[in-house]
Formats: structure tokens, C-alpha cells, sequence
């Protein structure tokens, strides 16, 4: 299921962070980002990868859940594994994208996914697959993706000027969606004929797609500014702390999201262990429900600026806060596997998935936007550090919970606890917001 990343509404922020972050070479305002060959060749290589990040997550669960037959505790450390990486890394990366180029570290890292996930049917092939190897493989490919997703977010407001910036991110996020929605059901599909750790390969070769993508990118990308101080790691990243955690709205969003994101780590670390096993769902229909989460995330993005448009940001984000809070309630009522419980539980993903889009997609242009480019890194860094932090508290409290109190019994713990980010709304000023994102 998708994650809220709420990120900072329009006003300069207080401190490092003050004043709009300087645009990156761009077409003529005639020309459109679709004739942006350095952004088009982007964003094909974004949506080869995110096709095979959602085959590999579902092929990885379910090597776990059927060829390993791990129990709820054990998914849950898996998926605290995977996740840790986004808090001990997390600010690192920050530093080393705002010293360095980020093309080169994005290529390798994309390299160093594929060769991971070949590692996966490898060790089945060979009859030494294990839990805790799959834990090692997990928490590096987390490491990995930290790299990338930092170094991306970063990277982006380089290549495509301020004004396509909103595009840019919507177009990204609606790739992300259709992957969504073709990932998991032709995911569900290889799984069956080929089993879950052999589709892995698949998903290898779109990790390797996406690093040619990069390398066929012929603009040149910007040194990074340079000074003449030499400051340590620790003031560097205490300057990306601040950059954040001195914005109020920025702080509201980042504190919002985690708390959501603990939750929704509850739940996503629940479901698909009860869904084929409480409730009898297949692999096929398992993926043709998250599926229908990304159909509802690809509608999220389409719609996200026209909605903008018309309600304003403030609007706009406290709707889909709303909407994203409560659809997962509808998780909870079917019993069985058929027909019915089907479209349920399609429907809550599919309203749950455009929800967190609009959210996403407006949040996302507006941290880029008002953060200059020497800090976007850290920037970056720190915000996805709290809102990541929660993920693996998330996943391991899942795990916990399902094994003291029973699979349903911690999915209405992990749905209840969606409902916490509402609180925000009466009191965080970016709900207030009824201008643009202009800084």
C-alpha cells in the first residue's frame, strides 16, 4: 500500500533553508516536459524500475510467506530490515548528494539493487536460502534504495526547471501508479507459473533498465556549489536538520507522516499475511487488490493539480489526509475471498492509493521548491529520516501484535491508528494555506 509523504507548503522557511531553490535547465515554455529529451529518458527508466519494485516486493513476501513459510513475527523483521536503513543512512546520503554529483551514485546504486535480487532464486537454486539470509539481502537492498530515493528526489529539481517541477513530480508519481497497477497482478501471474523466487530475475533486469536510462541521459548535471569551509559531517547534517525542523510546516507534515506511516507499517505488514491466510486470497487476487490501489493512485495523480487548482493546497491536502485515513477501514469487513470482499477491499486500496497521491504529489513539489539546491540533499535526508524512522517500529509492531492478539485483532489496531494524522488538521498551518507554492 502506498505511504503518505506529506511535504512543506509555500512560505520561505526560517534559517538554511530560507528563499526558492534555483531552477535547473529546462525547454523553451512552449516546448513541454515531453519534449524535454533529459527528463523523458528519466522518467522511462523510473517507470521500468517501479514495474519491477513492485514485483520484487510482492515476490520477495511471498518467498518469505510460502517458500520459507515465515510466520507474521518473522515478515515483520523482514520488513524492519528492509527499513532501518532509511534511519542509519538516511542522513549520510543527505551529505554525500550535496558535495557530490548524483547521477553517478543513482546508476550505481539501480546496478547494485539488480545484482541483489538476483542473489534471491540463486540461494533457492542452490538450496541455501534462509530467512535470516533474506533479511541481510532486505536490509541492503533498504540501504540501497535509500541511496536512490534521496539522490532522485534530489536530482529531479536539477534537470527540469521550477515551473515544470509539478508536472515533472506528477508525471513520476503516475508511473509510479501504473506500475502499481500492472506490478502486482503480472507479479501475481510470473509468481504462479514461475515461482516467487525465480520472478525475482525479472525484476533484476528493470533495475538494470533504469541505470541505462541514466547513463543515456547526455545533459551534464551542475558541480555542486562550492565553498571555501570545509564543515564537519555533524554540522552538515545539523544544518539539514534544521532546514526541516525550523519550518513549522515542514515540522507539521514531517510529524503528521510519521505517525501515519507507523500505522499504515502495521497494517501493509498484516495484510498480506491475512489476506491469503485469514481470508483465502490467491497470489493473483492478492495482487489484483493492491493493484486496484494503484489504479486509485494513477486517478490521485491526474487529478492532483486540477484539485490544487480548484480547492488550494490547504484544501486539498486536508481532503486527502481525510480520505487516506479512513479508507482502510474497509479492509475490515469482508470475511472470506469472494466476490464481494473482492471489490471491498479493491475499493478501500483503490480511494486509500488516489488519496495519498493528491497528498503525495503536492507535498513533494512543494519541499523541492522551497529549498535551495545545496541543501535539497540533507533536506531530503532528514524529512525521509523521521518519516521513515516509523517503518520499521511499524512493521515490528505489526509482527508483534498479529503474534500476541491474532492477525484481524492487530488489523484493527493498525486501522484505528490510520485515524492519528486527522488530529493534525485543526492546528497545523499547512491546512490553512490557500495560495500557490511559489515561494
Amino acid at each position: 500500500m502506498p505511504g503518505l509523504t506529506p511535504t512543506a507548503p509555500a512560505g520561505p522557511p526560517p534559517g538554511p533553508a530560507s528563499g526558492p531553490a534555483p531552477v535547473g535547465p529546462s525547454p523553451g515554455p512552449s516546448s513541454g516536459l515531453l519534449r524535454d529529451r533529459g527528463f523523458v529518458t528519466f522518467w522511462a527508466g523510473e517507470t521500468v524500475s517501479a514495474t519491477g519494485v513492485q514485483i520484487s516486493e510482492l515476490a520477495l513476501l511471498l518467498t518469505a510467506v510460502v517458500t520459507l513459510r515465515a510466520s507474521a513475527f518473522e515478515i515483520g523483521l523482514l520488513n524492519v530490515a528492509r527499513y532501518t536503513p532509511f534511519v542509519v543512512v538516511s542522513l549520510f546520503a543527505g551529505v554525500w548528494f550535496d558535495r557530490h554529483r548524483r547521477r553517478p551514485a543513482l546508476i550505481a546504486s539501480n546496478a547494485g539493487r539488480a545484482l541483489l535480487l538476483g542473489l534471491v532464486p540463486l540461494a533457492v537454486l542452490s538450496g541455501v536460502l534462509s530467512i535470516g539470509l533474506l533479511y541481510v539481502i532486505g536490509f541492503l537492498l533498504g540501504a540501497l534504495t535509500v541511496v536512490f530515493d534521496v539522490g532522485s528526489l534530489s536530482y529531479l529539481p536539477g534537470l527540469v526547471s521550477q515551473r515544470h517541477l509539478t508536472e515533472a513530480n506528477s508525471k513520476v508519481q503516475a508511473s509510479y501508479a501504473l506500475a502499481g497497477i500492472g506490478g502486482p497482478g503480472l507479479g501475481g501471474l510470473l509468481i504462479g507459473i514461475l515461482t516467487a523466487p525465480i520472478t525475482l530475475f525479472f525484476s533484476s533486469a528493470t533495475y538494470l533498465a533504469s541505470a541505462v536510462s541514466l547513463i543515456l541521459i547526455s545533459r551534464p548535471e551542475p558541480e555542486p556549489e562550492a565553498t571555501d569551509e570545509t564543515p564537519s559531517i555533524r554540522t552538515l547534517i545539523g544544518e539539514g536538520i534544521r532546514a526541516v525542523f525550523g519550518n513549522s510546516i515542514l515540522r507539521n507534515l514531517a510529524t503528521q507522516s510519521a505517525v501515519f506511516n507507523l500505522f499504515e507499517n502495521v497494517v501493509t505488514t498484516i495484510f498480506a499475511v491475512y489476506a491469503i491466510r485469514s481470508l483465502g486470497l490467491s497470489a493473483g487476487h492478492l495482487g489484483l487488490i493492491l493493484g486496484a490501489g494503484a489504479v486509485g493512485a494513477l486517478v490521485g495523480a491526474a487529478l492532483s493539480n486540477r484539485i490544487t487548482r480548484l480547492t488550494g493546497p490547504g484544501t486539498a491536502l486536508r481532503l486527502s489526509t481525510l480520505a487516506g485515513c479512513v479508507s482502510p477501514v474497509l479492509l475490515l469487513i469482508p470475511r472470506s475471498a469472494g466476490p464481494v470482499a473482492l471489490v471491498i477491499l479493491a475499493t478501500g486500496l483503490a480511494v486509500h492509493g488516489a488519496s495519498l497521491t493528491v497528498f503525495n504529489v503536492n507535498a513533494l513539489t512543494l519541499r523541492q521548491g522551497i529549498t535551495p539546491t545545496r541543501l535539497l540533499g540533507r533536506m531530503n535526508a532528514s524529512y525521509r529520516l523521521l518519516l521513515f524512522g516509523t517503518i520499521p517500529l511499524g512493521a515490528l509492531l505489526g509482527g508483534a501484535l498479529a503474534s500476541a492478539f491474532g492477525l484481524r485483532a492487530a488489523l484493527i489496531i493498525g486501522v484505528c491508528g490510520l485515524a492519528g494524522p486527522i488530529a493534525w488538521i485543526p492546528f497545523s498551518p499547512v491546512f490553512a494555506l490557500k495560495n500557490g507554492y511559489a515561494s
